[in-house]
């Protein structure tokens, strides 16, 4: 099982605690999807806002950063975080749940043509064919939130629709979102499209929605996690809101 959302701690709000004891109960590995500490990942904001929320589960945690991170050149969340973020200090990386590859990605730094993150990433995908994967990053390409689609991530996106990638979780909008499979230019594809999850819901303040992307599918503004459970074969998911929510979002879906 994975489990997770991005955007975070956030000191004086009581989003990431609520959060986090749904991780008390959830079993799996814990991913986050970026914007771990607000509002610029300090050490002091990482000890403060984080660590006494999803800090309790940090030997089970996966993270990539956001934005938020690097307002502080990103040092503490790698001081944080240690390995687990990936060796050398460039924040990419990929471990196994179960039958699946889960794929860490920085949305912050360069996946243009010919960098060395989107080769790492080609090479990665073209080693584990046989397995089914998913890809988590901050910045989504597509979001109805309110800060919508980052065209800049595209180019990663043609790379994973190349490879056949399944799932790709983000955060950045601090909303959730679950897209129906497309390809990289938004058209629907349910034969090798991705099914994107936007779940930026985490604890810090949520957001609205804006202008509805296509094929967005199911949209709300709540705090809580995404739960996948990962077979051979493809994925269940659910979406577990905090106490008192009562929004669900849950369904499954074949890997390609």
């Amino acid at each position: 099982m994975l489990v997770g959302a991005g955007d975070i701690g956030f000191c004086g709000s009581p989003g990431a605690e609520a959060t986090a004891r749904l991780l008390d109960r959830l079993p799996g590995m814990v991913f986050t999807a970026g914007d771990n500490a607000y509002d610029a990942g300090t050490r002091a904001q990482f000890q403060e806002c984080y660590g006494p929320t999803w800090g309790r589960h940090l030997g089970r945690t996966h993270p990539v950063a956001g934005n938020h991170e690097y307002a502080s050149g990103a040092g503490p969340y790698f001081e944080y975080f240690g390995a687990s973020a990936g060796p050398g200090g460039a924040g990419y990386y990929s471990y196994i749940v179960g039958p699946w590859v889960v794929i860490g990605l920085n949305s912050e730094i360069s996946l243009a043509p010919g960098s060395g993150q989107l080769t790492w990433l080609r090479g990665e995908l073209a080693g584990r064919r046989s397995l089914c994967t998913a890809v988590i990053w901050h910045r989504p390409l597509f979001s109805s939130g309110r800060h919508g689609d980052n065209p800049d991530m595209r180019d990663a996106w043609r790379t994973l629709y190349e490879f056949d990638v399944d799932v790709v979780i983000n955060g950045h909008d601090h909303s959730y979102e679950r897209f129906a499979p497309q390809d990289p230019d938004g058209r629907y594809d349910p034969t090798r499209g991705i099914r994107e999850f936007v779940v930026g819901t985490g604890g810090a303040p949520l957001y609205e929605f804006a202008a509805m992307r296509p094929n967005s599918e199911v949209r709300a503004s709540v705090w809580g996690v995404v739960s996948l459970t990962l077979s051979s074969a493809g994925y269940q998911w659910e979406f577990v809101p905090v106490e008192g929510q009562g929004f669900r979002d849950f369904g499954s879906g074949s890997c390609h």
